[in-house]
């Protein structure tokens, strides 16, 4: 397995993810979306993974999501822009594996990847 967990160290669901694999000797690499946010490729693997639209993506409760003025944007390859630009933006936490991925805490689909 080669588990990628992005995230904040804020954000609660992203440490129950890294506990969830620590507890069961899960090697995976945390990369902190403050410091460094997901490629655009990266981003087209979990848009595809998840089979879901941009805006499931996107977390409206961050305190980026008023300053980065997201919400007034209207075409998608504008968002995308946005989103990789602010990594904060995303909903946490985002975790793949290859070409599987989740948002948010999800632990039964994790157990199917073991």
């Amino acid at each position: 397995m080669n588990i990628q967990i992005f995230g904040t160290n804020k954000c609660f669901d992203t440490k129950k993810a890294q506990r969830y694999f620590k507890e069961r000797n899960i090697r995976f690499q945390f990369i902190d979306l403050t410091q460094k946010s997901l490629s655009k490729g990266e981003l087209s693997s979990v848009r595809a993974a998840l089979g879901c639209p941009l805006e499931d993506m996107i977390n409206e409760k961050s305190k980026m999501y008023d300053k980065s003025y997201i919400k007034y944007l209207a075409g998608e390859e504008a968002k995308i822009e946005k989103l990789l630009e602010y990594g904060e933006l995303f909903k946490t936490p985002i975790v793949r594996n290859g070409r599987q991925a989740t948002i948010g805490y999800c632990p039964e689909i994790w157990k199917t990847w073991e």
